[in-house]
């Protein structure tokens, strides 16, 4: 649908001259990029040093893709209204021949998407104006540099990209470019491309215009105006390239939002030796340490820092790695202009109240701001700087809480190579350290095998010499990721760095041999396709083959530890934990849960040690009549006290949800041959008896079958003994001293008739336990897992039964979609892909369905019984936006599993201070 635009309409914002149309709070109309450099050039705290420019707003991206890729009429006068603006500051004009002004076109989306979209450099250069370039650079080999970066980079993203042109033979013209650079190199026998002579770039300009033509089918356009409005288009469509949406799947960014453009003066930082550009962060971005950070080459553009193809250099000694220690920091190559960006990051850091990414070029001496924004932090930086920001008062304690996104926390939680084993390995290769965490993985070497492996149910690890943003998909679906090139601003580190994954970058001690499908150390050791490495990203160190994995030990972390006390303090929802085993209760209580929501009591007769429980289950499931169930179900019984009173005891006086047996019967027999002959005699039966006994328990759709509260129906005894143990080891505690509060939950009912039936064993097992134990009272609740449709309706009724609900998210998802967990697999995918859903229901609860069962659920429960208490047991309840949902709705807890307990505590808090804002 057409959009109409105003002949008035603002659709360019200029900056420039200490002024600016802009600033930093119109990040949706320009993008976070265009209103960071107007809050730089024209704030009056800041006033940097930023060459003038202006931003095409997020209003011509989205007229851009109604309107059949055309622009509102008024643009181009506005646009070059604005150039008239550069012109006038920069005292040279675009496409002069005699001292031409030369621009930059670069993306800038509301949230940062690092090389997801295009950059253009050096646009106002042909034939004509390279001349009055060198004439008035007096260098002609930095003229003709500039000019064969602008044919590489308008080739590769205008002309072919933002043209449709499928590359020739699989192989586009930006490869086929540098092949044509790198043979120039062998030729002259040098390694760098700074090394190259005036001549030599003079000839790669002209062949790579012979190029283009001959496999583009188009000539490269002389005329500047051409090149700016090309660039400009290329930009807006790369919005929707392939890996700018697979990105925005990833990080959840509307595709609506659109993106600006940032038209840019040129200030070169390949001008020679008293030039340079560099990348850099107020703060650490792998460790968030308190200092300066950064990495800078000098003669060079912006693109070669992130590309990986020269070792850049420290900006300062606290930016030293192993690969660049022996080389000159900034700071004593250029001290005047090092103390003036010092002062600047400050000053910015200070400005924003929070760690900057900054992008600056130094040329013959003269400092200029690019870029500035909040910069990509792992987990373990996000928390820290969060933590040291609040006790250095330039943030509140709401602010560090909102400052780190829940699934940061996951990165302190990722399990390291197990330091015991680790020390025994051979270490075959060592890189710069990245992204945190350990990881083990089969070798793979393209994007796309890393895609297909993974979705094979693999481990992989991507190995490349660098990465690329067209390496986005293979990149998110990988365990780890290992380049061989790149320093800690290449394009590898920076997105390793926002997802929180382990990665390796400038591991120059291996070989990577694409073609044969083969990396080779530097001690001669090959590993092929599909063999395992495992990766410390902690420390940059590689090793063949599988090294264990162990938990992170968070008791050492400080910051961590303040953040939670923070968190603490403003949340209200409480946050249990899905446990199985007094272990699993123990690492919850570790991580802060306050109670369990979910103790599965079939889970006794699995893994470890369940050999016996496991008979005596059978024993009872094979039991013909209700005396042999009872007998068997007695002798299960010591077990199962057992247990539940371990557990119990584990969680120190905190609630603990016992869940009544949910399974069906037919889950717990072998139905293999061998197997069930092995039964047969340890049970004394004869197979044939055993074999009509698992026919008689067979069903076609056991999900809605003979399960839960059915079995509690068909064979009360079963309800009966397990209520016997959780009240008969609640009630040895209490005599012990201890504290102890079971809540008893029924799971898969559909109706109150169903409760009452259930809640009069309880009842009349509560009094034969006191009079055993003579106990005035044992102290228990008793209620409900809702997971039917049925029930969140009838929730009303269920509530005169019911002391609490707890709903089973991952059931309620199955039958209110109609969808099995198990067999999404097929077709899923594709409802993602087609945004026929906005996200996999089994991993956040859809609250616009799913979600309004529930909502109807506490609010029908609660309007017959105001103190019923309401939590959830789901896996939902380690997800952040689910969390967030269930403290909307009032409910009292949230359960998840172990591991996720302080990701849903950070999300209940930063649910409260949301609200807290909402309501100023």
């Amino acid at each position: 649908m057409a959009t109409k635009t105003k002949s008035n309409e603002k659709y360019v914002y200029f900056f420039g001259g200490g002024k600016a149309d802009g600033n930093e709070s119109m990040k949706n109309l320009l993008g976070g990029k265009g209103a960071n450099l107007a809050e730089m050039a024209g704030h009056k705290n800041l006033k940097l040093p930023v060459p003038p420019g202006f931003t095409i707003t997020t209003e011509v991206c989205t007229y851009y893709y109604d309107n059949d890729r055309t622009y509102p009429r008024v643009l181009d006068s506005q646009i070059q209204n604005a150039v008239e603006s550069i012109e006038k500051l920069m005292g040279k004009k675009f496409g002069d021949k005699k001292d031409p002004l030369l621009l930059s076109v670069r993306s800038g989306a509301r949230r940062s998407m690092p090389g997801m979209m295009d950059t253009v450099l050096n646009l106002g250069l042909n034939d004509q104006t390279v001349l009055g370039l060198i004439e008035k650079s007096g260098d002609e080999r930095f003229s003709y540099d500039a000019y064969r970066r602008l044919v590489m980079m308008y080739a590769d993203v205008v002309i072919e990209k933002a043209g449709g042109l499928e590359p020739v033979k699989g192989v586009g013209i930006r490869k086929l470019m540098d092949e044509k650079l790198e043979k120039m190199k062998k030729d002259r026998g040098v390694e760098l491309d700074t090394e190259l002579s005036a001549s030599d770039l003079k000839t790669l300009v002209k062949e790579f215009k012979a190029l283009i033509k001959k496999h583009l089918k188009v000539d490269f356009p002389e005329d500047p105006w051409q090149q700016l409005m090309g660039g400009v288009g290329a930009v807006f469509a790369s919005w929707n390239g392939k890996r700018a949406i697979e990105y925005r799947r990833i990080e959840r960014i509307p595709d609506q939002w659109g993106t600006a453009v940032n038209v840019q003066a040129m200030v070169f930082g390949n001008m020679g030796e008293d030039s340079c550009t560099g990348v850099a962060f107020t703060r650490n971005p792998g460790n968030g340490d308190n200092h300066f950070y950064g990495e800078y080459l000098v003669n060079a553009q912006g693109e070669d820092v992130v590309a990986g193809i020269r070792t850049p250099a420290p900006i300062n000694n606290l930016s030293k790695n192993d690969h660049s220690k022996h080389l000159t920091t900034l700071e004593k190559l250029m001290p005047e202009q090092y103390k003036e960006l010092d002062a600047i990051q400050r000053k910015l850091e200070r400005h924003y109240m929070d760690m900057q990414d900054i992008e600056f070029t130094i040329e013959k001496g003269n400092l200029y701001m690019l870029q500035c924004r909040v910069g990509k932090r792992n987990g373990v930086a996000a928390v820290k700087m969060a933590t040291d920001m609040y006790k250095e008062k330039l943030i509140d304690a709401q602010t560090a809480i909102m400052r780190v996104g829940p699934h940061q926390l996951v990165e302190l939680l990722l399990p390291m190579i197990d330091p015991e084993t680790e020390k025994l390995a051979k270490v075959v290769a060592k890189g710069l350290p990245a992204g945190p965490g350990g990881a083990i993985g089969r070798v793979v070497f393209t994007s796309e095998e890393a895609a297909d492996w993974a979705l094979r149910g693999e481990k992989v690890i991507l190995v490349r010499e660098e990465t690329s943003p067209e390496d986005v998909d293979g990149m998110h679906k990988a365990q780890a990721i290992l380049t061989s090139k790149g320093g800690m601003t290449s394009h590898a580190a920076l997105v390793a760095r926002g997802w929180g994954k382990c990665c390796i970058v400038g591991c120059s001690e291996i070989e990577i041999l694409a073609k044969d499908k083969v990396l080779i150390t530097s001690k001669g050791q090959r590993i092929h396709e599909g063999e395992w490495i495992s990766l410390n990203g902690t420390k940059g160190l590689v090793y063949e083959g599988v090294l264990p994995l162990k938990a992170a030990d968070l008791s050492k972390n400080e910051s961590y530890k303040t953040l939670m006390k923070l968190v603490e303090k403003e949340k209200r929802l409480g946050v249990r934990t899905n446990a199985d085993t007094p272990k699993d209760a123990q690492q919850a209580a570790y991580f802060g849960a306050e109670g369990i929501g979910l103790f599965r009591t079939e889970h006794m007769f699995y893994g470890e040690g369940s050999e016996f429980p496991l008979f005596l289950l059978r024993k009872m499931i094979m039991a013909t009549c209700e005396k042999d169930r009872v007998a068997a179900l007695d002798e299960l019984a010591v077990f199962v006290k057992k247990d539940i009173k371990a557990t119990l005891e584990a969680m120190h006086g905190y609630p603990v949800t016992i869940r009544l047996l949910d399974p069906p019967l037919h889950e717990f027999v072998p139905h293999d041959k061998n197997k069930l002959q092995e039964l047969a005699k340890e049970l004394g039966v004869r197979v044939s008896v055993l074999n009509r006994r698992v026919l008689a328990l067979h069903e076609n759709n056991p999900m809605l079958g003979h399960r839960g509260v059915r079995l509690g129906v068909s064979y009360p005894e079963i309800t009966e003994m397990q209520v016997r143990a959780i009240l008969e080891a609640t009630g040895e505690l209490i005599k012990e001293g201890k504290s102890a509060n079971p809540e008893i939950m029924v799971p898969v009912t559909m109706g109150k008739h169903e409760l009452r039936h259930q809640r009069e064993i309880v009842d009349r097992v509560y009094k034969q336990v006191c009079k055993k134990l003579k106990l005035e009272k044992i102290p228990y609740l008793f209620g409900t897992m809702i997971e039917i449709p049925r029930a969140a309706l009838k929730a009303n009724s269920m509530a005169e039964e019911a002391d609490f609900f707890s709903f089973g998210t991952n059931d309620l998802t199955q039958m209110s979609f109609g969808f099995s967990r198990d067999d999404i697999g097929g077709f899923l995918p594709k409802y993602l892909d087609l945004k026929l859903l906005p996200d996999d229901p089994f991993v956040t609860i859809d609250q616009s369905g799913v979600g309004e069962l529930i909502k109807i659920g506490v609010e029908r429960g609660r309007s017959v019984k105001p103190s019923l208490k309401v939590g959830i047991c789901g896996e939902h309840g380690g997800d952040a936006e689910s969390v967030k949902f269930c403290h909307r709705l009032g409910m009292n807890y949230v359960s998840c599993s172990p591991f996720r307990v302080p990701i849903a505590r950070l999300a209940a808090a930063q649910a409260a201070i949301e609200e807290k804002m909402a309501l100023n």
